[in-house]
């Protein structure tokens, strides 16, 4: 498994031939940095928010590529990749949403996406539900999506052997992603361009934290 970071929160997780993306942003959203749009064929899109910032379904779709799309909460099976998404309510950009996280077992390996996630409340819907998570991809930036403080707090319950930050903005003195590093490791780290990863290398791991560039 190889995963690479997209901007926003939009991560490629790539199997042999098989491409799973994670909220890819459209190319209106202010989250794309530099102007890169991400655009890859992808056969499965799981956006966990209807909005430009996580909804860019159509530059998924390239070459002889068309994603299948995940949209909202249920359990699904598509290339013997299984996914259980869980609905909560969020308030995003002023206006109350509904946000699916997902989990996503894939080559071994159990993925927990919480994309839009706006509360510490919220993790009172995926205590439990999820089971063991084995690499966690979580917002930080405060205002629409959690802090770096309540990120802290999700990751206890949820237990992850991998920590990814995501929703943060970059090049930013004293940011959200300082804050969250101070918080839970005691320094900076340098970013990662991409993660490979087995089913073994999650031995012995606890809340180890990995910071991506951006592709």
């Amino acid at each position: 498994m190889v995963i690479t970071y997209h901007g926003g929160e939009c991560f490629k997780v790539q199997v042999g031939d098989t491409v799973l993306v994670f909220n890819p942003p459209a190319k209106e959203s202010p989250l794309i940095v530099n102007g890169k749009t991400p655009r890859f064929g992808a056969d499965i899109v799981l956006v966990s928010l209807n909005d430009e910032d996580f909804n860019g379904v159509q530059n998924m779709t390239y070459g002889d590529k068309t994603p299948f799309v995940v949209s909202g909460p249920g359990e699904y099976e598509i290339k013997n990749i299984f996914i259980k998404g869980i609905a909560s309510t969020t308030r995003y950009k002023e206006v109350d949403r509904i946000n699916t996280a997902y989990l996503v077992l894939i080559d071994g390996v159990n993925l927990c996406f919480l994309g839009a996630f706006g509360s510490t409340e919220a993790a009172g819907d995926i205590d439990g539900a999820f089971g063991e998570v084995d690499v966690l991809f979580v917002p930080i930036g405060g205002g629409d999506v959690l802090t770096s403080a309540q990120a802290g707090k999700v990751l206890v319950g949820l237990g992850p052997k991998f920590v990814v930050p995501m929703h943060y903005l970059e090049n930013v003195k004293e940011s959200s992603l300082d804050e969250f590093l101070k918080e839970e490791r005691g320094e900076e780290m340098k970013p990662v361009a991409k993660l490979t990863l087995k089913k073994r290398d999650l031995e012995g791991k606890e809340g180890e934290i990995i910071v991506f560039s951006q592709v």
